[in-house]
């Protein structure tokens, strides 16, 4: 049965108006002065069901799929799917069921590509690598941070998921392909020693744009990580600064120049609202290199902060 033109519009009123209120709904359980995506890292980060947002269709080919303090990003392919990062417990099945919810079966995933190497990023990669099956790649820094952290002793309140043993490591410069899907591979360290990158595309209704996958949200480690940091940005400044279309790891980054520092939901409001013809919200090369400006200014100052003993995380 083939749906008549005026049906599509009246579904996809209902899908914005469905997002709006959801949107509405998140912001009503935020603390005064907060915004929406500052709420998922910020007064309801432990907070569970809050955390079970429903998944995004950003491009045609790119969803968001994970809880809203971290991201989950799921990518089709003419060859099977690809998921960068999968949360941590106990929202490893909440990234399960939202990849069910746009269309796709979790067993269809080939690769998961680990951003970096912190719980939050890769607690849940056991379970759904058990799942499917699939590959699991990240830089050779990243996987020593995730075996320490599967050696350490355990901790209250850390569940550390279903372990997985090292898989792939990928390297700078590298490209990996499935089907119709090609990512390459970048090492910007300073948020970890590896941080794996990747540059890819994505397409809306069929119009490409070069989308990036910074794996490292900010610096960490004192001066030597704040270093890293800094040629990371200088690096990316240098070579990608045409991004159209940045994909964060993290909903909420407090230097990030949008709406309430937020990099998922409130772009994605404006996209259930989208009209035929407006631009898409998460196209915009303009506020990528207004971020990279801040980062970098922001960089610099946490290393003087580090050189002079000020206290930094």
């Amino acid at each position: 049965m083939r749906l008549r033109p005026t049906l599509f519009v009246v579904i996809g009123v209902l899908v914005a108006a469905l997002l709006q209120v959801n949107v509405q709904a998140q912001t009503a359980g935020a603390a005064p002065g907060e915004g929406l995506s500052e709420s998922y890292r910020g007064s309801q980060r432990d907070n569970v069901e809050y955390q079970k947002v429903a998944p995004i269709k950003v491009f045609d080919n790119l969803y968001y799929v994970g809880p809203g303090s971290v991201s989950a990003w799921l990518i089709s392919t003419s060859d099977g799917l690809i998921l960068i990062d999968a949360a941590q417990e106990p929202l490893v099945d909440h990234v399960i069921d939202s990849i069910r919810k746009v269309g796709f079966d979790p067993a269809d995933i080939k690769y998961i590509l680990i951003s970096h190497g912190h719980l939050d990023h890769f607690g849940g990669v056991g379970k759904i690598q058990g799942l499917s099956g699939a590959r699991v790649a990240t830089l050779e820094e990243d996987w020593q941070l995730i075996e320490a952290t599967f050696a350490a002793p355990a901790r209250p309140n850390r569940p550390l998921g279903v372990p997985f043993s090292r898989d792939m490591v990928i390297t700078d410069g590298q490209t990996l392909t499935l089907g119709d899907t090609s990512l390459k591979v970048y090492k910007l360290p300073g948020h970890t020693p590896g941080s794996p990158s990747f540059e890819f595309t994505v397409y809306d209704n069929g119009t490409p744009h070069k989308a990036f996958l910074f794996g490292g949200p900010g610096q960490r480690n004192g001066v030597e990580g704040g270093t890293q940091f800094l040629h990371s940005l200088r690096r990316i400044k240098a070579e990608l600064a045409d991004v159209a279309v940045p994909v964060h790891v993290h909903s909420y980054l407090s230097t990030y120049p949008y709406d309430s520092g937020g990099t998922v939901f409130e772009p994605a409001a404006k996209l259930a609202m989208r009209k035929a013809g407006d631009p898409h919200p998460f196209v915009d090369n303009a506020q990528w290199r207004r971020w990279l400006d801040t980062a970098e200014a922001g960089t610099l100052k946490y290393i003087e902060d580090a050189e002079a003993g000020v206290p930094v995380r």
